[in-house]
């Protein structure tokens, strides 16, 4: 239970500190030029995808882990779905944390304040997938053994 903790809670963590490399990033590229037009064709496109990843892939992640979750409770191997726990975990912080990454990278390529309002709906979402003992206890219905 420990290790899957440690581990969910290290790749949480490392997300925002992605974050604030891409952050860095995309400051040096605005401030070398790099620029995308938010009216261009190309602007209003990656706003619009970024915007239906953003506003598709949370609840989606969130209800297909959530209805998985209860599905690995029923298991009797507590190893196995502590596995399986950590593994989903990990696809789904990937997944949301995508949607915070690219959402404050085009915000500063695009200089548009829809993309950072998109980074933050990530990272509420972020916030619902924050490893915790007690949640993954609840959630997996495991005995508090340890």
């Amino acid at each position: 239970m420990k290790q899957v903790l440690k581990k969910l809670t290290l790749v949480y963590y490392l997300i925002y500190i992605a974050a604030v490399l891409v952050a860095l990033l995309g400051f040096q590229l605005h401030r070398s030029g790099v620029f995308i037009d938010s009216q261009s064709q190309a602007g209003i496109a990656i706003s619009s995808a970024l915007i239906i990843l953003i506003i598709g892939s949370i609840p989606i992640t969130l209800a297909v882990f959530n209805k998985k979750t209860k599905k690995w409770a029923t298991d009797e191997d507590v190893s196995k779905k502590l596995t399986q726990y950590s593994k989903a975990s990990i696809i789904r912080l990937i997944i949301i944390g995508t949607g915070f990454l690219l959402g404050i990278l085009f915000f500063f390529l695009m200089n548009s304040q829809s993309m950072i309002f998109c980074a933050g709906i990530a990272a509420v979402g972020l916030f619902f997938c924050k490893p915790a003992e007690v949640k993954i206890i609840s959630e997996l219905q495991l005995e508090e053994a340890d």
